[in-house]
């Protein structure tokens, strides 16, 4: 399951990659080194597909009675219990009944530089970082997002979930079970505005392996309250072999998240 990830790109960087503005930024949400659930981070929704909008990670179903924080949705639903990478069946995600509205009319994409795994059984005790090669990011997973109103207050709060789906390459050599659903850059935008089911669970596939790689990192990244640059530093070799400059230089120095002043401009 993907329930950490990274999502440090500046402001100006998220804003010509996905073509959106970005608000005014919230106090601590950029950088974010360890990004996880009940936290604040940048999405772009199919209600609002042009600007960035700063949703709670962790679902909370339009129809629960209290606030819940299901961070992932499994795109099988029901279905692959087993888990098996080769799982060719159903998508059960529509069927789902904390999901099934949203992933038809509620999507979301969720920014990101990078993402957190670990072993099936060790989890973020043996984390990896897991980042896409020939410096594609920020990317976006695919996500679902919710409107829940709190019955006892009134208050009205908006959550997301990050789809998983069947293990890739990568994340098997890792020994993790699960690949959350990055998108293709092509499939950003058909993602938020498809309206045919079809058309929507067949973007619904693990991203391809050899465009991506991981190396281990430090174990504080199972504490949510660690969150620095070190966390992000390699301490060992990388999964798979590759050519490039490794990703970590350009993650810890590319980018703190915060816009850059205009000539006269203070804060």
């Amino acid at each position: 399951m993907c329930g950490r990830y990274v999502v440090v790109s500046s402001v100006e960087v998220i804003e010509k990659r996905f073509n959106v503005t970005v608000p005014e930024l919230p106090l601590n949400i950029i950088p974010n080194y360890n990004l996880g659930p009940g936290m604040m981070a940048p999405v772009i929704t199919s209600a609002n597909p042009n600007q960035v909008s700063f949703l709670q990670f962790g679902l909370t179903p339009v129809w629960a009675k209290k606030k819940m924080y299901l961070f992932n949705a499994r795109a099988e639903g029901d279905g692959n219990p087993s888990d098996d990478p080769n799982y060719t069946g159903g998508k059960g995600i529509i069927s789902k009944p904390s999901f099934k509205r949203a992933i038809r009319s509620q999507r979301c994409l969720v920014i990101a530089d990078a993402f957190y795994e670990g072993p099936k059984g060790e989890g973020l005790s043996k984390p990896y970082l897991a980042y896409l090669r020939n410096h594609q990011r920020p990317f976006a997973f695919a996500g679902i997002w919710e409107s829940w109103t709190n019955p006892e207050t009134g208050a009205i709060s908006q959550s997301f979930a990050i789809i998983t789906t069947v293990a890739n390459e990568l994340m098997q050599k890792i020994g993790h079970h699960r690949s959350p659903v990055i998108l293709h850059r092509h499939d950003e935008s058909r993602w938020l505005k498809a309206e045919h089911l079809n058309e929507i669970t067949g973007m619904l596939e693990p991203f391809p392996a050899e465009e991506m790689n991981a190396y281990p990192v430090n174990p504080a990244v199972k504490n949510p309250r660690a969150n620095d640059k070190t966390l992000v530093e390699p301490l060992g070799e990388r999964v798979l072999s590759e050519t490039d400059v490794i990703v970590k230089t350009d993650i810890r120095l590319q980018g703190m998240g915060e816009r850059k002043k205009k000539p006269g401009e203070t804060h």
